[in-house]
């Protein structure tokens, strides 16, 4: 599977209003380490990669040159590229900043406990139809609300997941997919997954990721976090 050239897009240019911080929460600390770091720490370190696209706000892009990136030797970090006003479009400024590649991996540098496990089981999923997103099946009932806040349904909670990054799509059709729906109406967007059903009709593989893949996003989280280190 390594012989197939895939390269990692890390998102690390989120503000973190909730997280009450003056601090981005990518560059907060856990165990003496940003948050950033861990993700790309499995990236580095995974065989898989060949290359990672760190994308970040114009702030921050000379501190995670020096801080992150130098600081702790991420030698397969090729580009740290400013982002754009939504995270769509910091992911399509990811995709131009890319080398050649095969398989792209687009992550949330808030999410600090990838693993080459996951890594390789979304590997494996995208090579079924180019499209692969990391995921876990809902613990809790989902309710699908109506616009009046009453409940319209409640869908049978086998079938259903809840999202998590990376997500791993053939380079050529993420990118193609991006540059049809920047045409269009992008506010409904939430994941890279949506760009490929729109635009491609290409059926997204899940692949299983872990309870522990959380996204950091206010200051229990980090709490969490570090009980995961430990």
């Amino acid at each position: 599977m390594a012989d197939k050239k895939c390269t990692a897009i890390v998102l690390a240019a989120g503000q973190g209003k909730r997280m009450n911080s003056s601090i981005q929460k990518q560059f907060l600390e856990i165990k003496g380490y940003p948050v950033l770091y861990y993700s790309l720490k499995c990236f580095q370190d995974s065989p898989l990669i060949g290359e990672i696209v760190l994308v970040t706000s114009e702030n921050a892009v000379s501190y995670c040159r020096s801080e992150i990136v130098k600081k702790y030797g991420f030698s397969k970090v090729t580009g740290i590229i400013a982002g754009g006003k939504e995270r769509y479009d910091s992911v399509y400024a990811g995709l131009l900043a890319c080398g050649e590649c095969e398989y792209v991996f687009i992550h949330d540098g808030a999410r600090p406990f990838i693993s080459e496990e996951i890594l390789e089981r979304g590997l494996t999923g995208v090579q079924e139809t180019g499209a692969c997103v990391i995921g876990m099946p809902s613990k809790d009932t989902v309710k699908i609300a109506d616009e009046d806040g009453f409940v319209k349904e409640t869908p049978d909670r086998k079938n259903v997941w809840t999202i998590q990054t990376p997500q791993i799509f053939s380079y050529r059709l993420i990118r193609d997919a991006h540059e049809s729906i920047r045409k269009k109406d992008m506010s409904a967007i939430t994941d890279d997954a949506m760009v490929v059903e729109q635009e491609t009709g290409v059926r997204v593989r899940l692949a299983e990721g872990s309870y522990q893949n959380i996204k950091i996003t206010t200051p229990e989280d980090l709490a969490v976090a570090e009980s995961f280190l430990e």
